[in-house]
Protein backbone atom coordinates (compact mmCIF):
# COMPACT_ATOMS: atom_id res chain seq x y z
CA UNK A 1 0.00 0.00 0.00
CA UNK A 2 1.13 3.29 -0.67
CA UNK A 3 2.17 5.69 2.03
CA UNK A 4 1.04 9.22 0.93
CA UNK A 5 -2.84 8.11 1.16
CA UNK A 6 -2.48 6.95 5.05
CA UNK A 7 -0.75 10.29 5.43
CA UNK A 8 -3.32 12.23 3.72
CA UNK A 9 -5.71 10.21 5.74
CA UNK A 10 -3.63 11.36 8.82
CA UNK A 11 -4.30 14.94 8.25
CA UNK A 12 -0.57 16.37 9.60
CA UNK A 13 -1.49 19.57 8.31
CA UNK A 14 -4.22 19.80 11.08
CA UNK A 15 -1.39 19.27 13.74
CA UNK A 16 -0.44 23.04 13.71
CA UNK A 17 -4.08 23.40 15.54
CA UNK A 18 -2.42 21.92 18.02
CA UNK A 19 0.68 24.59 18.56
CA UNK A 20 -2.27 25.99 20.64
CA UNK A 21 -1.19 23.65 23.68
CA UNK A 22 2.26 25.95 23.67
CA UNK A 23 0.24 29.14 24.31
CA UNK A 24 0.65 28.53 28.18
CA UNK A 25 4.45 27.70 28.27
CA UNK A 26 4.24 30.62 25.81
CA UNK A 27 2.65 33.10 28.37
CA UNK A 28 4.05 32.33 31.43
CA UNK A 29 7.21 33.05 30.40
CA UNK A 30 8.79 29.87 30.90
CA UNK A 31 9.48 28.65 27.09
CA UNK A 32 13.32 28.67 27.41
CA UNK A 33 13.08 25.97 29.92
CA UNK A 34 14.18 23.46 28.52
CA UNK A 35 12.32 20.29 30.40
CA UNK A 36 9.15 22.24 30.51
CA UNK A 37 9.40 23.08 26.95
CA UNK A 38 9.96 18.77 26.33
CA UNK A 39 7.17 17.95 27.86
CA UNK A 40 4.71 20.34 26.15
CA UNK A 41 6.52 18.54 22.76
CA UNK A 42 4.74 15.06 24.53
CA UNK A 43 1.59 16.76 24.85
CA UNK A 44 1.62 18.05 21.18
CA UNK A 45 2.19 14.91 19.75
CA UNK A 46 0.03 13.01 21.81
CA UNK A 47 -2.70 15.52 21.06
CA UNK A 48 -1.59 15.35 16.94
CA UNK A 49 -2.07 11.59 17.25
CA UNK A 50 -5.11 11.50 18.94
CA UNK A 51 -6.84 14.12 16.45
CA UNK A 52 -5.47 12.00 13.57
CA UNK A 53 -7.30 8.72 15.17
CA UNK A 54 -10.40 11.03 15.52
CA UNK A 55 -9.73 12.34 11.54
CA UNK A 56 -9.62 7.90 10.68
CA UNK A 57 -13.05 8.00 12.49
CA UNK A 58 -14.64 11.03 10.69
CA UNK A 59 -13.40 10.01 7.12
CA UNK A 60 -14.84 6.18 7.81
CA UNK A 61 -18.15 7.38 8.90
CA UNK A 62 -18.62 10.42 6.08
CA UNK A 63 -17.59 7.88 3.02
CA UNK A 64 -20.37 7.94 1.10
CA UNK A 65 -21.24 11.61 1.80
CA UNK A 66 -17.44 12.62 0.87
CA UNK A 67 -17.70 11.07 -2.51
CA UNK A 68 -20.65 13.03 -3.58
CA UNK A 69 -18.42 16.27 -2.02
CA UNK A 70 -16.80 17.80 -5.41
CA UNK A 71 -13.58 18.37 -2.87
CA UNK A 72 -13.72 15.84 0.03
CA UNK A 73 -14.41 13.06 -3.04
CA UNK A 74 -10.78 13.20 -3.23
CA UNK A 75 -10.06 11.61 0.30
CA UNK A 76 -8.10 8.71 0.51
CA UNK A 77 -11.18 6.05 1.92
CA UNK A 78 -13.81 8.05 -0.57
CA UNK A 79 -11.65 7.49 -3.65
CA UNK A 80 -11.00 3.83 -2.04
CA UNK A 81 -7.26 4.69 -2.38
CA UNK A 82 -7.37 3.05 1.49
CA UNK A 83 -9.64 0.56 2.65
CA UNK A 84 -12.30 1.01 5.55
CA UNK A 85 -10.61 -2.45 7.14
CA UNK A 86 -7.23 -0.42 7.10
CA UNK A 87 -8.38 2.94 8.19
CA UNK A 88 -10.07 1.29 11.44
CA UNK A 89 -6.42 -0.37 12.07
CA UNK A 90 -5.16 3.41 11.75
CA UNK A 91 -7.52 4.85 13.82
CA UNK A 92 -7.03 2.41 16.82
CA UNK A 93 -3.02 2.33 16.23
CA UNK A 94 -3.01 6.16 16.42
CA UNK A 95 -5.19 6.77 19.29
CA UNK A 96 -3.26 3.85 21.34
CA UNK A 97 -0.30 5.65 20.27
CA UNK A 98 -1.27 8.46 22.11
CA UNK A 99 -1.96 7.69 25.01
CA UNK A 100 1.27 5.54 25.09
CA UNK A 101 3.40 8.96 23.92
CA UNK A 102 2.02 10.65 27.48
CA UNK A 103 3.53 8.13 29.23
CA UNK A 104 6.84 9.71 28.84
CA UNK A 105 5.64 12.92 30.50
CA UNK A 106 7.52 13.14 33.60
CA UNK A 107 4.27 14.55 36.30
CA UNK A 108 1.48 13.10 37.30
CA UNK A 109 -0.58 15.76 35.17
CA UNK A 110 -0.54 12.46 32.93
CA UNK A 111 -3.78 11.17 33.88
CA UNK A 112 -5.45 14.41 33.93
CA UNK A 113 -4.01 15.16 30.14
CA UNK A 114 -5.02 11.85 29.19
CA UNK A 115 -8.79 12.39 30.45
CA UNK A 116 -8.73 15.77 29.00
CA UNK A 117 -7.53 13.91 25.51
CA UNK A 118 -10.12 11.30 25.90
CA UNK A 119 -12.93 14.01 25.98
CA UNK A 120 -11.89 15.48 23.00
CA UNK A 121 -11.81 12.23 21.29
CA UNK A 122 -15.65 11.21 23.04
CA UNK A 123 -16.63 14.75 21.83
CA UNK A 124 -15.20 14.48 18.02
CA UNK A 125 -16.97 11.17 18.09
CA UNK A 126 -20.34 12.19 19.35
CA UNK A 127 -19.66 15.68 16.76
CA UNK A 128 -19.11 13.28 14.02
CA UNK A 129 -22.20 10.90 14.84
CA UNK A 130 -24.91 13.80 15.80
CA UNK A 131 -23.40 16.91 16.99
CA UNK A 132 -21.85 18.28 14.19
CA UNK A 133 -25.98 18.39 12.22
CA UNK A 134 -27.16 20.89 15.10
CA UNK A 135 -26.39 24.62 14.11
CA UNK A 136 -24.46 26.95 16.64
CA UNK A 137 -23.57 23.61 17.94
CA UNK A 138 -21.55 22.60 15.85
CA UNK A 139 -18.82 25.02 15.88
CA UNK A 140 -19.03 25.48 19.40
CA UNK A 141 -17.68 22.14 19.98
CA UNK A 142 -15.31 23.51 17.21
CA UNK A 143 -14.43 25.83 19.56
CA UNK A 144 -14.54 23.85 22.83
CA UNK A 145 -11.92 21.75 21.14
CA UNK A 146 -9.21 24.67 20.95
CA UNK A 147 -9.71 25.49 24.62
CA UNK A 148 -8.83 22.22 25.28
CA UNK A 149 -5.85 21.89 23.72
CA UNK A 150 -5.25 25.22 25.82
CA UNK A 151 -5.94 23.43 28.75
CA UNK A 152 -3.74 20.63 28.31
CA UNK A 153 -0.93 22.87 27.40
CA UNK A 154 -1.58 24.47 31.02
CA UNK A 155 -1.85 21.04 32.84
CA UNK A 156 1.08 19.97 31.08
CA UNK A 157 2.97 22.90 32.97
CA UNK A 158 0.77 22.81 36.06
CA UNK A 159 0.17 26.41 35.60
CA UNK A 160 -3.29 27.80 36.62
CA UNK A 161 -4.63 29.47 33.09
CA UNK A 162 -6.12 32.96 33.08
CA UNK A 163 -9.65 33.84 31.90
CA UNK A 164 -8.20 35.70 28.89
CA UNK A 165 -6.31 33.19 27.28
CA UNK A 166 -9.36 30.98 27.63
CA UNK A 167 -11.88 33.20 26.28
CA UNK A 168 -9.76 34.37 23.52
CA UNK A 169 -8.67 31.11 22.42
CA UNK A 170 -12.46 30.10 22.51
CA UNK A 171 -13.96 33.45 20.12
CA UNK A 172 -11.13 33.26 17.46
CA UNK A 173 -12.14 29.53 17.37
CA UNK A 174 -15.82 30.47 16.80
CA UNK A 175 -14.89 33.43 14.51
CA UNK A 176 -12.83 31.15 12.03
CA UNK A 177 -15.71 28.38 12.51
CA UNK A 178 -18.44 30.79 11.22
CA UNK A 179 -16.04 31.69 8.45
CA UNK A 180 -16.19 27.58 7.72
CA UNK A 181 -19.58 27.46 7.49
CA UNK A 182 -19.82 30.34 5.16
CA UNK A 183 -17.76 28.70 2.70
CA UNK A 184 -19.57 25.40 3.15
CA UNK A 185 -22.83 27.95 1.90
CA UNK A 186 -21.30 29.52 -0.88
CA UNK A 187 -20.92 26.11 -2.37
CA UNK A 188 -24.09 24.80 -1.48
CA UNK A 189 -25.49 27.18 -3.44
CA UNK A 190 -23.17 26.77 -5.97
CA UNK A 191 -23.36 23.17 -6.83
CA UNK A 192 -26.44 22.10 -4.85
CA UNK A 193 -24.28 19.79 -3.01
CA UNK A 194 -24.04 19.69 1.19
CA UNK A 195 -21.24 19.73 2.43
CA UNK A 196 -22.93 18.84 5.89
CA UNK A 197 -26.39 18.32 7.17
CA UNK A 198 -27.46 21.23 8.52
CA UNK A 199 -25.95 23.68 5.80
CA UNK A 200 -29.39 24.64 4.95
CA UNK A 201 -29.93 26.07 8.68
CA UNK A 202 -27.25 28.77 7.81
CA UNK A 203 -27.37 31.32 5.19
CA UNK A 204 -24.76 34.16 3.65
CA UNK A 205 -26.92 37.02 5.52
CA UNK A 206 -26.55 35.34 9.01
CA UNK A 207 -22.95 34.13 8.52
CA UNK A 208 -21.51 37.52 7.27
CA UNK A 209 -23.53 38.65 10.71
CA UNK A 210 -22.12 36.07 13.08
CA UNK A 211 -18.26 36.43 11.13
CA UNK A 212 -18.18 40.61 11.47
CA UNK A 213 -20.11 40.06 15.46
CA UNK A 214 -17.31 37.30 16.27
CA UNK A 215 -14.58 39.10 14.69
CA UNK A 216 -15.55 42.50 16.04
CA UNK A 217 -15.88 41.05 19.98
CA UNK A 218 -12.22 39.44 19.33
CA UNK A 219 -10.98 42.79 18.22
CA UNK A 220 -12.45 44.41 21.40
CA UNK A 221 -11.60 41.40 24.02
CA UNK A 222 -8.29 41.65 22.83
CA UNK A 223 -7.71 45.36 22.92
CA UNK A 224 -9.10 45.26 26.55
CA UNK A 225 -6.89 42.39 27.03
CA UNK A 226 -3.84 44.20 26.08
CA UNK A 227 -4.53 47.39 28.04
CA UNK A 228 -5.46 45.82 31.19
CA UNK A 229 -3.92 46.62 34.94
CA UNK A 230 -3.38 42.80 35.35
CA UNK A 231 -1.66 42.29 32.30
CA UNK A 232 0.59 45.06 33.18
CA UNK A 233 1.03 43.69 36.17
CA UNK A 234 1.55 40.24 34.93
CA UNK A 235 4.40 41.35 31.84
CA UNK A 236 5.97 44.11 33.53
CA UNK A 237 5.34 46.04 30.37
CA UNK A 238 3.01 48.71 29.47
CA UNK A 239 3.44 48.01 25.57
CA UNK A 240 1.31 45.14 25.32
CA UNK A 241 -1.07 46.91 23.52
CA UNK A 242 1.62 46.71 20.42
CA UNK A 243 0.82 43.47 19.71
CA UNK A 244 -3.08 44.73 19.18
CA UNK A 245 -2.01 45.98 15.62
CA UNK A 246 -0.95 42.34 14.70
CA UNK A 247 -3.98 40.48 15.72
CA UNK A 248 -6.18 43.78 13.86
CA UNK A 249 -4.30 43.64 10.66
CA UNK A 250 -4.17 39.79 10.88
CA UNK A 251 -7.96 39.36 11.64
CA UNK A 252 -8.85 41.78 8.82
CA UNK A 253 -6.98 40.11 6.35
CA UNK A 254 -8.51 36.52 7.09
CA UNK A 255 -12.31 38.47 6.70
CA UNK A 256 -10.87 39.73 2.77
CA UNK A 257 -9.70 35.63 2.40
CA UNK A 258 -12.90 34.93 3.22
CA UNK A 259 -15.39 37.26 1.69
CA UNK A 260 -13.37 38.51 -1.02
CA UNK A 261 -10.91 35.64 -2.18
CA UNK A 262 -14.00 33.17 -0.75
CA UNK A 263 -11.49 30.79 0.49
CA UNK A 264 -12.04 30.51 4.09
CA UNK A 265 -13.49 26.97 3.66
CA UNK A 266 -9.91 25.59 5.33
CA UNK A 267 -8.35 27.97 8.17
CA UNK A 268 -5.33 25.41 8.60
CA UNK A 269 -4.76 25.80 4.90
CA UNK A 270 -5.36 29.93 4.62
CA UNK A 271 -2.76 30.17 7.93
CA UNK A 272 0.22 28.07 6.09
CA UNK A 273 0.01 29.97 3.09
CA UNK A 274 -1.25 33.47 3.20
CA UNK A 275 1.86 35.58 3.92
CA UNK A 276 0.40 38.72 4.89
CA UNK A 277 -1.56 36.84 8.04
CA UNK A 278 2.11 34.79 8.47
CA UNK A 279 3.47 37.86 8.69
CA UNK A 280 0.98 38.98 11.41
CA UNK A 281 1.57 35.78 13.46
CA UNK A 282 5.47 36.31 13.04
CA UNK A 283 5.22 39.62 13.87
CA UNK A 284 2.57 38.88 17.42
CA UNK A 285 4.97 36.18 18.28
CA UNK A 286 8.15 38.58 18.30
CA UNK A 287 6.49 41.32 19.74
CA UNK A 288 5.48 39.27 22.96
CA UNK A 289 8.83 37.37 23.41
CA UNK A 290 10.56 40.80 23.46
CA UNK A 291 7.95 42.14 26.10
CA UNK A 292 7.87 38.50 27.98
CA UNK A 293 11.48 37.43 27.51
CA UNK A 294 13.67 40.95 27.52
Amino acid sequence: MKIKPIVQLLRPEQWAKNTFVFLPIFFSGQLLKLDLFLQCIVSFLAFSAAASSVYCFNDIYDVEVDRRHPKKCKRPIASKKVSIRTAYFIMLFFLSLSFLILMFLSNDQRYIIMTMIGAYCIMNVSYTLKLKHYPIIDVIIISFGFVLRVLVGGATIEILLSEWIIMMTFLIALFLAFAKRRDDVLLFEATGVKPRRNTHRYNIAFLNQAVTVTSSIVIVSYIMYTTSPSVFEQFQSKYVYVTAFFVLSGIIRYLQVTIVDLKGGNPTKVLLNDRFIQGCIVGWIVAFLIIIYT
